[in-house]
């Protein structure tokens, strides 16, 4: 899954020993969610994978990541934990065009020829398309149809 937002605050990272004895980190962050109705999200980096991501306050990214929810003393708990961050408006592997930019030479390609429509794009000439008002189509009987009023 994917989501995008900007980080609005880092927590302090958390470290311990596992009871098999080894040691674990994780680190924090919260994302604020573009939109009309922001949301803010609380998610994770565990382990050697919290070093190498570059997450910086007050910047935007689209965030990969993994939902998971536990059960303990009754009470239900959801984990979203992170495993990749991707600057918005950067390019991502393989040369393709990250989220925010626009595919190259998409604005310059034409709009195929429509009636009623210029040939470069922009509005239409006149009223037609969709909630535009058109003539009724006219029922025509074929020879079977000459003396039947029925419309099926």
């Amino acid at each position: 899954m994917e989501i995008e937002g900007k980080i609005i605050q880092e927590l302090p990272m958390q470290s311990g020993v596992s009871k098999a004895g080894n040691p674990w980190k994780k680190r924090e962050w919260v994302l604020e969610t573009f939109g009309s109705y922001p949301r803010k999200v609380k998610f994770h980096v565990f382990g050697d994978r919290s070093d190498t991501m570059n997450i910086e306050v007050g910047n935007s990214y689209t965030l990969s990541f993994d939902l998971e929810s536990r059960e303990f003393n009754g009470r239900w708990y959801t984990d979203v934990s992170v495993y990749q961050a991707r600057p918005m408006g950067a390019e991502v592997a393989g040369g393709q065009p990250g989220y925010g930019q626009p595919q190259q030479g998409y604005q310059q390609q034409g709009y195929p020829q429509q009636p009623g429509y210029p040939q470069q794009g922009g509005y239409p000439q006149q009223n037609v398309g969709f909630g535009a008002p058109g003539a009724a189509p006219q029922f025509q009987p074929g020879p079977a149809d000459a003396g039947d009023d029925l419309p099926f």
